[in-house]
C-alpha cells in the first residue's frame, strides 16, 4: 500500500463517485471482491477518468488503474467493518452529499437541462443511480474517521519529519495568499419591486390570452442566464433539495397549463408554468426577474461595512463574529469567510482567485489589513458589496519551517497517519475474503492484497 496517502486523497474528495458511471460501458466485468463488496472494471476507469478532468491539482501515479483498484479495495474494507462496527450514515447525510454532488455536475456542464441531456437521464434518477455509491463513500469516511480519531502530531515529530527531508527536495513554493471576505447583498427598492411584480403579472396575462407564448416571453426577458439554452424549462422532483424551497412549492401546487402567481425566491421574483406533472415529477417554465439595486442601496452596504471594518480595526469585533452576523455569502459564510479552492484549500494562487476586481482589491493590502468596502458583481450577476481581509501573502520560496510550519506539519500528520491505517489494514486484511483478478497481478501496489486473496 505505498500509494495510501494518494488513494486516500482521491477517495476523500469524492471523485469516485464518476459521472460517467451513469453511462456504463458494456463490456464490464468484475475485477476485484472484497466480502460481498464488487468492483467494476468501469469503477475505475470512470474514476480515472474524471481524475484527469477534476483533478490537476494532482499527479496521477504510475499506473494509475492500479492505484484507483487499491482505492476501491480500501473503501470496500472500510465499508465492511463500518457495517460490521454499526456505524451510523443517516438519510440526510446521504441527501446532502448527492445534492453536493449534482451541483457539482450541472456547474461543470453549465446547466440542469444540459446534465440531463448528456445523461439521458433526470437529477432524479441521477441521484438514485449515486445513492448507493455516496452511501458507501460515507460509511469509509466515518470508519477512517473513527480508526484516526485523536491523531496528532507534536512540534517534535514534525521537526522529525522535515529534517529526514533532502534538502535538495524541498519543494519551491510559489506565492499563495489567504483571503476572507465579508459579503453584504443590498435588498432592492420596494418601488423596484412592485414595478418587477407588475410586470411579471403583465406577462402572465399576455400568455393567458394567448396573445404571447410564455417561453417566448421567458427567452424575451427572464434574467434566468440558462434561459437561452433552455427557454426557461426545467425538469423538477418534489424531493430535489437543488432548487429553492419556495419554487418548488409553487411549482407544485400548479396544474398542467397552469401559471403561478408571482413568487419571491432567494434569486428574485418568477412565475411559473406547469407544462406536465407524473406524480412526483414534473415539467415547468418560469420567467425569472431580479430586481436591480440602486445607487442609494448600494450606499447602504458600503455603509454597513464600512461600520464594521471600524470595529475590526479598533478591535471591538473580530473577524469571525462579523462574517457570522453580517455576510450574505452563502459559499464563505460557514468557513469563517475563506475563499477557498475546489480541493478546500484556503491557500490560493493569484489566478485561482473567483475575479480580477478581487485580485485589485488586495494589490497594496498588507498581511492582517483590510480592503475597504467593494463593489461587485456576484455569482447571481447582482451587485454585492464586500470587505476582504487579507490574511497572509507568502512570497515565492523554498519550503522551510519558519514560514510553512503548518503545511509541514500537515504532511507530517499525513505521513502518521497513513502509516496507522496501514497497520490497521495489515492487522484487518486475514478476516475478509478478498479476490482480484489475475490481470492486476503486476500490480505492486496491490502486494499486500494478493498475499491474502491467495489464501482464498
Amino acid at each position: 500500500m505505498k500509494k495510501l496517502l494518494f488513494v486516500l486523497l482521491v477517495l476523500a474528495s469524492g471523485m469516485t463517485i464518476s459521472f460517467a458511471q451513469v453511462k456504463r460501458v458494456v463490456a464490464d466485468k468484475i475485477i476485484a471482491q472484497v466480502g460481498d463488496k464488487i468492483v467494476l472494471h468501469s469503477d475505475i476507469i470512470n474514476a480515472i477518468s474524471d481524475f484527469k478532468r477534476q483533478g490537476e491539482e494532482l499527479q496521477l501515479p504510475p499506473n494509475p488503474e492500479c492505484s484507483f483498484l487499491e482505492g476501491q479495495l480500501i473503501q470496500k474494507a472500510l465499508v465492511l467493518q463500518a457495517e460490521k462496527d454499526s456505524l451510523p450514515v443517516t438519510d440526510d447525510e446521504v441527501d446532502a452529499a448527492l445534492d453536493n454532488q449534482i451541483r457539482g455536475f450541472i456547474q461543470s456542464y453549465g446547466s440542469r437541462e444540459v446534465l440531463e441531456e448528456v445523461a439521458g437521464r433526470s437529477v432524479y434518477q441521477l441521484k438514485e443511480d449515486f445513492r448507493a455509491a455516496i452511501r458507501e463513500r460515507k460509511l469509509a469516511d466515518a470508519m477512517r474517521a473513527k480508526i484516526l480519531e485523536n491523531i496528532k502530531v507534536s512540534p517534535i515529530e514534525v521537526k522529525a519529519f522535515y529534517d529526514k527531508i533532502p534538502k535538495d527536495s524541498l519543494p519551491f513554493l510559489e506565492s499563495e495568499i489567504e483571503v476572507s471576505q465579508i459579503v453584504v447583498q443590498p435588498k432592492s427598492n420596494v418601488d423596484v419591486d412592485e414595478y418587477i411584480i407588475k410586470q411579471l403579472y403583465d406577462y402572465k396575462r399576455q400568455v393567458e390570452s394567448g396573445a404571447k407564448k410564455f417561453d417566448q416571453l421567458a427567452k424575451l426577458n427572464s434574467d434566468d442566464p440558462a434561459v437561452k439554452e433552455n427557454g426557461g424549462q426545467y425538469s423538477l422532483n418534489r424531493n430535489d433539495k437543488i432548487f429553492d424551497p419556495a419554487f418548488l412549492a409553487a411549482s407544485f401546487k400548479l396544474k398542467e397549463g397552469q401559471i403561478s402567481p408571482v413568487i419571491k425566491s432567494k434569486f428574485g421574483y418568477h412565475i411559473i408554468q406547469m407544462v406536465s406533472r407524473s406524480g412526483d415529477d414534473a415539467v415547468v417554465r418560469h420567467i425569472l426577474k431580479i430586481p436591480p439595486v440602486t445607487d442609494g442601496e448600494i450606499q447602504l452596504g458600503i455603509q454597513k461595512l464600512d461600520s464594521i471594518r471600524s470595529k475590526l480595526i479598533d478591535r471591538s469585533l473580530n473577524f469571525g463574529e462579523a462574517v457570522e452576523k453580517f455576510s450574505d455569502d452563502e459559499n464563505s459564510k460557514f468557513t469563517g469567510g475563506a475563499i477557498q479552492n475546489r480541493m478546500g484549500s484556503s491557500y490560493l494562487a493569484i489566478d485561482q482567485l473567483p475575479d480580477k476586481d478581487l485580485v485589485l482589491a488586495i494589490k497594496n493590502l498588507k498581511p492582517g489589513d483590510y480592503s475597504k468596502p467593494q463593489v461587485f458583481v456576484n455569482e447571481k450577476q447582482v451587485k454585492a458589496v464586500r470587505l476582504i481581509l487579507l490574511k497572509s501573502r507568502s512570497v515565492a520560496h523554498r519550503e522551510n519551517m519558519k514560514d510553512d510550519y503548518n503545511r509541514i506539519a500537515q504532511q507530517a500528520l499525513d505521513e502518521k497517519k497513513g502509516a496507522i491505517l496501514q497497520k490497521w489494514f495489515h492487522d484487518h486484511l486475514s478476516s475478509y475474503y478478498i479476490w482480484i483478478d489475475r490481470d492486476f497481478a503486476n500490480c505492486s501496489v496491490l502486494a499486500d492484497w494478493w498475499k491474502f486473496s491467495a489464501k482464498n
